[in-house]
């Protein structure tokens, strides 16, 4: 069963450079690994001001893996630890929401 792996990242430092800078490690090191059906990666839309809107995230990640078994790899993968321990100073909180689909 497929399974949708959504990360909010909230920042210390919310300025362009730094959401950027976020946004383009998450397309260097968190792409193209086994079991990923689809990629996403990009800065929270200010023009979504709806109530149901959460305005509480500078970047948000989707990756779609064809299986949780694919999830589980990718979790442990040297790419997305990396990911990980470059990117702890830049975050202040880290929202993930794994579910079926």
């Amino acid at each position: 069963m497929p399974l949708i792996h959504a990360v909010f990242f909230t920042l210390h430092d919310a300025s362009p450079a730094k959401v950027n800078e976020l946004v383009k490690a998450c397309h260097e090191y968190l792409t193209d690994h086994p079991g990923e059906v689809y990629f996403a990666a990009g800065p929270r839309n200010p023009a979504f001001v709806r109530p149901v809107n959460d305005q509480q995230f500078h970047v948000a990640l989707v990756v779609v893996f064809d299986s949780k078994e694919s999830h589980d790899i990718y979790q442990q993968a040297p790419r997305h630890n990396q990911f990980i321990e470059l990117q702890k100073a830049n975050r202040k909180e880290v929202r993930v929401f794994d579910a079926d689909c």
